[in-house]
């Protein structure tokens, strides 16, 4: 879970969580971004689509990362005397004073603190080089600057390894933030998922893909704007095509399509062997307590095909599990999605019941003639 939870708590939420809960990790098992990340892989096939939006997410934070040394930076450089009549220094404390983690807040004032990280980043990248900027690996601030805080979240593994090389310690060099890691985040976003031929590549329109690459390559920015309007149409994207049959898979199910299909083989072979057990005991007027051996397949396939149907296993459910791939479950962590499967898995089994029972009834009772 984040640390900053702009939503209602997943404990207290009455409702299904919507996308962006989900991609904010303030969601509970099986309709965490955990889950959904499986469900684009192996069912949506469009997994590309996600890890691009996390990817630009990731870049939005080691661009605030960046900005947050570059403040400590000055604070520690700059005279306390010099704070107020030096341009840098007071555009960087004034604009950024704000941005350190600080508790609850709302989206709207993180859309306003990364609109102030990105003016700032495209003035800097206007008047500073990488190499002679304050947030540069080579300035003695930056190498005794301090650390990230303990509410903050460091860059995500993927980008520290083009670019920031060191161990994972909190207190290592490969927490610091320079420049060129900025401009090397957004050129691989670019070069991964955005060219034409790149290895995971994923189709924008093209008037949205012209302008990030002349907003990279031609005006070197590497400000989260950049990707904004791709960022947005992702996201909507994946709300109207992935997120509703998401719901459907984890709230209202707890299976996943190969065991579903592993449900429907077994059932018909059990309903089957038990239409041919039942009509065998019929036309050899086998008495009652023998046919009652039927029970047994009718049950299975009664309950198999009834879970292939809803998507759900009954008692699996009833015992809180979910199936996120093929026979590997994880517990039902989230109270409104438990509480909706179980009122499934109770119907699913009065219907299971119901079909058993008439069909048993059926083959049971009915008068035997000997052939």
């Amino acid at each position: 879970m984040e640390d900053h939870d702009h939503g209602e708590p997943a404990q207290n939420r009455n409702r299904l969580p919507t996308l962006n809960e989900v991609l904010q990790r303030r969601t509970l098992a099986p309709v965490d971004l955990f889950s959904f990340y499986i469900y684009m892989r192996d069912q949506q096939r469009s997994v590309d689509y996600l890890d691009f939006w996390l990817d630009v997410l990731q870049h939005m934070s080691l661009c605030r990362h960046y900005v947050r040394e570059l403040r400590r930076s000055v604070l520690l450089e700059t005279p306390e005397a010099d704070k107020g009549t030096s341009k840098r220094s007071s555009q960087i404390l004034d604009q950024f004073g704000q941005l350190d983690d600080s508790g609850h807040a709302h989206p709207e004032d993180e859309k306003s603190k990364d609109q102030h990280v990105s003016a700032f980043l495209r003035s800097e990248g206007n008047t500073h080089s990488p190499q002679n900027s304050v947030g540069s690996n080579d300035s003695p601030a930056r190498r005794s600057s301090e650390r990230p805080s303990r509410g903050e979240q460091p860059p995500r593994p993927s980008f520290m390894s083009s670019g920031m090389n060191g161990t994972t310690d909190s207190n290592s060099p490969a927490h610091t933030v320079a420049r060129a890691d900025l401009r090397a985040s957004a050129e691989k976003i670019l070069y991964t998922y955005l060219l034409g031929g790149s290895e995971r590549e994923i189709i924008l329109p093209q008037g949205i893909l012209n302008d990030i690459v002349i907003s990279i390559e031609d005006d070197h920015r590497d400000d989260p704007e950049v990707f904004d309007a791709a960022k947005d149409y992702v996201f909507q994207a994946m709300e109207r095509d992935a997120f509703p049959g998401f719901l459907r898979s984890k709230a209202l199910g707890n299976l996943v399509p190969p065991s579903m299909f592993a449900r429907l083989v077994l059932g018909l072979l059990a309903i089957f062997g038990g239409l041919w057990a039942g009509f065998a005991c019929i036309f050899l007027d086998k008495p009652k307590h023998i046919r009652c051996w039927l029970i047994l397949p009718f049950t299975i396939g009664v309950y198999s095909l009834a879970s292939q149907q809803y998507a759900l296993d009954p008692l699996l459910a009833i015992l809180g599990f979910s199936e996120y791939t093929f026979m590997n479950w994880a517990r039902i962590r989230d109270p409104y999605v438990r509480s909706l499967l179980i009122k499934r898995a109770l119907m699913n089994l009065a219907v299971t019941v119901l079909i058993g029972a008439a069909v048993i009834v059926l083959f049971i009772f009915v008068p035997g003639k000997r052939l």
